[in-house]
């Protein structure tokens, strides 16, 4: 099995939200042991999540960071449901299927 590469910035990223999580786990002087628990992972996850590996699901670094109280996108929930709300009107605009266009085959002799 190969093993899968992630650009700089997304290790960044990745990284950044990790430290973040770290950070506010230890401003409310919670172990590892106590956010693992209430986020439902093993403390090892938890190592994994705050040191920016890309293994642990999204979800649960969602979840973690929510509990720690790190702000993924936007400052309060009312902003995040408008920037929701905007961008799926967006995706609605779009066309249903995006296909490139067919070039017509010559076939005349």
């Amino acid at each position: 099995m190969r093993k899968r590469t992630y650009s700089k910035y997304a290790k960044e990223a990745a990284f950044l939200l990790g430290q973040q999580i770290k950070l506010g786990r230890k401003k409310r002087r919670w172990s590892e042991k106590n956010l693992a628990d209430r986020a439902g992972i093993s403390r090892a996850t938890l190592q994994k999540i705050e040191s920016g590996e890309m293994s642990p699901s999204i979800g649960l670094v969602f979840e973690t960071a929510a509990l720690v109280g790190v702000n993924l996108f936007e400052q309060d929930n009312q902003r995040l449901e408008t920037s929701l709300d905007l961008t799926q009107s967006k995706i609605a605009l779009l066309p249903k299927r995006i296909q490139s266009r067919k070039k017509a085959v010559n076939d005349d002799f």
